[in-house]
């Protein structure tokens, strides 16, 4: 089978034919992949940036944590879901037995590791996994616009994390996939959001059209301009989703006293920040990475109750053998989101 793999420590990925995963151990099953989306963490995996490289030891593995399949076989002793089942994965797969796994707080399990980055992921015809790191989608759930389900979830985390309310005005740094979802949800939980991006016209025209009326080109407008503009006062909470560290400053400048800036962007490069301006103004510095089993609840009930308003977030449609010129597009910032169909699509 056709897979795209990460096959040494260093920039690329290869496109590769491979065994089918017949061999399946105890609570693991295999898994047709119909649609898996190219992350901002495969574009860092990809391009070996210097926060990646805990993934030299499980060398080579086939890329991908943002897919949706079939059920194909299972091991005689999964019962969670049965072959034929739609199913969307959670990637992070954990011991179950460390102290923060047995507090009901899986993603900060010690031993965790992620479908896609630690072990074998989508990016390829058919995938071998364990059946808890699979949820079974409700009817009428198309499976590509399933495959959001991931990046929808870390977006749903963030919000939480971030502690966003009815009534906040919040700013939002960054209108990539993560970005744009983040916008999403916190309009819908009831705040006034502006989307903010650096000459991502397209990117900005489809959230107005997605219902984000908001939104500032900080190529032609200053961020503290913009916010001024539509807030009239500082805003309330800062969501950080660019992957670029001077954003960070940037959004705790605008933030208002005691006020939450919340990162979400994995850097390729360290900040430097005035600790001063965050003390003295008595705010707050929050990170948010990966998500929640509630976050993937969440997000797949979001998806099933309107899958036609965030199947617009899907930019492009290229066969799995078309994967480098998907990952050029994510790249650049051409695309929203870029999603590959293993089977032709």
């Amino acid at each position: 089978m056709l897979a795209l793999r990460k096959n040494i420590p260093g920039p690329g990925a290869e496109l590769v034919s491979i065994d089918l995963p017949e061999l399946l151990a105890a609570g693991e099953i295999r898994v047709d992949v119909h649609a898996v989306g190219i992350c901002g963490s495969d574009l860092h995996a990809h391009a070996w940036d210097p926060s990646y490289g805990f993934m030299a030891p499980f060398l080579p593995l086939t890329l991908g944590h943002e897919f949706s399949g079939i059920v194909a076989s299972i091991a005689p002793d999964v019962t969670e879901v049965s072959v034929g089942d739609s199913i969307v994965c959670w990637p992070t797969v954990t011991c179950g037995a460390c102290a923060t796994c047995r507090a009901g707080r899986p993603g900060g399990c010690e031993a965790r590791r992620i479908i896609g980055l630690h072990r074998d992921g989508g990016f390829a015809e058919s995938v071998r996994m364990p059946a808890a790191n699979a949820l079974p989608l409700p009817a009428g759930l198309p499976l590509d616009v399933a495959a959001l389900t991931e990046p929808l979830a870390v977006s749903i985390n963030a919000v939480d994390v971030a502690e966003v309310a009815p009534g906040d005005r919040v700013v939002v740094l960054g209108p990539g996939p993560i970005g744009m979802g983040i916008a999403l949800v916190a309009s819908a939980r009831g705040a006034n959001v502006l989307l903010a991006g650096f000459r991502d016209d397209a990117r900005l025209a489809l959230a107005r059209d997605m219902g984000i009326s908001a939104v500032a080109d900080l190529a032609q407008v200053k961020l503290a301009e913009a916010v001024q503009d539509h807030f009239n006062v500082a805003p309330d909470v800062v969501l950080e989703a660019t992957g670029r560290p001077a954003s960070v400053a940037e959004g705790l400048a605008i933030l208002r006293p005691g006020g939450v800036l919340t990162v979400v962007g994995i850097h390729a490069e360290p900040l430097s920040l005035d600790l001063n301006q965050l003390v003295r103004g008595k705010k707050q510095l929050r990170g948010a990475h990966d998500s929640t089993p509630r976050g993937f609840a969440e997000a797949i009930a979001c998806l099933a109750a309107d899958p036609a308003l965030y199947a617009r977030m899907i930019t492009h449609r290229l066969p799995l053998g078309q994967a480098e010129d998907g990952f050029a597009l994510a790249r650049k910032g051409a695309a929203l989101k870029v999603m590959l169909f293993p089977w032709g699509g």
